[in-house]
């Protein structure tokens, strides 16, 4: 329990006494009552919305039962004060007992302080990354790397049974494109000039893949036409750029649980038996779509194809699965992907896309939908564009890579734990301005530096005390923590739990971010007060006793940072 936990409890157990008194009507629905922070800290430490909830099944005025709620509460002693406001919200103010009971609990619980039981095992598939095999990742595919990632971690830490998953693209035409670049680049390793025709992969690279396969075959294709070499070739490269991709996520603290190959659902039947599923259901026929809105192509003409009715389940059009050639469409290995996915028993999923694939969101939800006759829900992520700065400089080029800046240039740059904590700093589907010089600063606009300083700086007052022998104190030490700024502090430290399930409902690992800031936040508000009021110092050189309960509640902070940074694979400065 928590306590806001253990308050909602309390309001629970009053609502329960008035019933009983015949004062509220029995067997009313309490799953809409809630304890939570006030949107005014001015009006107290913790507010219900029970009465009003209440007020409309019960037939009573909502003023009337929070003043009846609030005559309950009062008597609770970890409750102050209980006060009615507006037209029936009741405000809470807490004794200091309560609020150092946080620090005790998470003393006591460690890492495990915010760990919930809230996803009960459900098994989650988490795909995320998914890049074409053709080249290294780019700072796209950072971003959706370490949001995916985090996501996995939150619900891991919310007692989710999670699979991180990484779908090879390697079923495309993309491939056939990598191939012919590598035999370029094989034929370059021979000493032969090349040309890069429009459209083919020009990137250093591919120089040591080329290099590679002079040495695995020799001369071997040299001369050769392209039905000779070129699926073997194809193999060999994607393997090789597999291997790259695989070590750029591992330079990011990256690592996936299953890494998928779309082509091995080609030719297994793989795709035929996810669309019997849906002609079994009535869901697949054979149509003419309507032409584009809009200006009409000047070469299109209808065509009979083989469509999927995602119409059914919320999409604008029906969805080809099928060429009037007899060739799959894009949409059909996802749709065999995904429902492969479900026969591996998920109870739910979650793709993370860039941005430019929002137009696939509702083709792909409907298919999941149908599949699984709307049992499995499906949650696609899309992350937006990172823009990489250095200064006014907008940094849109690498040596490694020739047209983009890589994941690794990134990490080079700035180091993994940087990087990942930069990319949590914004919503997802919102823009990311990545500055590198601004991320190197030291100071309060740089959100990396100053969580991370916070539990450095803690760090630094713990050794100091551990030299003159003193260790933060237990429950008994914790009467010390009294004036309202320490009290500041350990009230964002008991919004921890909620906060961590509140993020991992709404799917929302930037949440994290944002409340250590907060935190960090309100750690060096204390910090700087202390250098104003010796008596709010943390250590007190010639109190020992005064000390060790101070001592405490910045070790819990330390805690909190450490199991939120560990959510983000951020790792925690001991020393700056």
């Amino acid at each position: 329990m928590t306590l806001f936990a253990d308050i909602h409890a309390a309001v629970l157990t009053a609502l329960d006494a008035l019933e009983a008194e015949g004062a509220l009507p029995a067997g009313l629905d309490r799953a809409n009552v809630a304890v939570e922070p006030p949107r005014d800290a001015a009006h107290g430490d913790m507010a219900t919305n029970a009465a009003m909830v209440l007020s409309k099944p019960a037939g009573m005025k909502p003023r009337d039962i929070a003043e009846a709620l609030a005559g309950k509460l009062a008597l609770d002693p970890r409750i102050a004060s209980a006060e009615v406001a507006g037209p029936g919200f009741l405000n809470l103010r807490l004794t200091p007992d309560a609020w150092r009971g946080v620090v005790a609990a998470i003393l006591t619980q460690g890492a495990a302080y915010g760990r919930s039981a809230m996803g009960q095992g459900r098994r989650v598939n988490v795909e995320y990354v998914s890049a074409n095999p053709t080249g290294p990742l780019h700072v796209g595919h950072t971003r959706g790397a370490v949001f995916g990632d985090a996501l996995a971690s939150l619900l891991d830490y919310t007692g989710h049974d999670v699979t991180r998953e990484y779908y090879i693209n390697d079923g495309g035409a993309q491939v056939d494109v990598l191939a012919r670049s590598v035999y370029l680049r094989y034929l370059e390793a021979h000493g032969q000039e090349v040309a890069f025709a429009d459209g083919t992969y020009p990137g250093d690279y591919l120089i040591e893949v080329g290099r590679a396969l002079k040495d695995a075959v020799g001369d071997a294709y040299l001369g050769k036409d392209e039905g000779v070499w070129l699926a073997e070739v194809r193999d060999f490269a994607t393997d090789r750029m597999m291997d790259l991709i695989r070590a750029d996520l591992k330079a990011l603290g990256v690592e996936m649980d299953v890494f998928y190959s779309e082509k091995s659902l080609y030719g297994t039947g793989r795709i035929e038996a996810a669309l019997d599923d849906l002609r079994a259901k009535g869901l697949i026929y054979e149509g003419v779509l309507e032409p584009p809105k809009g200006k009409t192509p000047e070469d299109w003409e209808p065509r009979s194809q083989t469509l999927f009715k995602s119409t059914d389940f919320g999409d604008d059009v029906d969805r080809p699965v099928m060429k009037s050639d007899g060739a799959w469409t894009y949409f059909a290995p996802d749709i065999a992907y995904h429902y492969d996915k479900i026969t591996r028993g998920f109870d739910e999923l979650i793709d993370i896309f860039g941005a430019d694939h929002g137009g696939y969101v509702k083709r792909m939800k409907a298919a999941v939908a149908a599949l699984s006759g709307n049992r499995v829900p499906l949650d696609i992520k899309l992350t937006q564009l990172v823009k990489l700065k250095r200064g006014d400089q907008e940094l849109k080029m690498s040596k490694r890579a020739g047209t983009f800046v890589t994941l690794r240039d990134v990490v080079e740059m700035v180091g993994a734990d940087v990087t990942r904590f930069v990319m949590l700093t914004r919503k997802n589907d919102a823009p990311l301005d990545f500055d590198v010089d601004k991320v190197r600063e030291q100071s309060k606009d740089n959100p990396v530096f100053y969580v991370q300083y916070a539990h450095a700086r803690i760090q630094s007052v713990l050794r100091r005390a551990a030299e003159a022998g003193v260790a933060p104190g237990g429950p008994d030490d914790l009467s010390v923590i009294a004036d309202p700024a320490e009290l500041a502090l350990v009230a964002k430290l008991a919004e921890w739990p909620r906060l961590v399930e509140s993020a991992a409902q709404t799917h929302e690992p930037h949440r994290v971010a944002f409340y250590l800031y907060d935190l960090s936040s309100e750690f060096h508000a204390l910090w700087n007060k202390g250098n104003a009021e010796p008596a709010l110092r943390f250590w007190q050189e010639d109190d020992p006793a005064t000390s060790r309960g101070k001592l405490a509640l910045i070790r819990s902070v330390a805690i909190v940072i450490s199991n939120g940074l560990g959510i983000l694979g951020v790792t925690p400065a001991d020393k700056m």
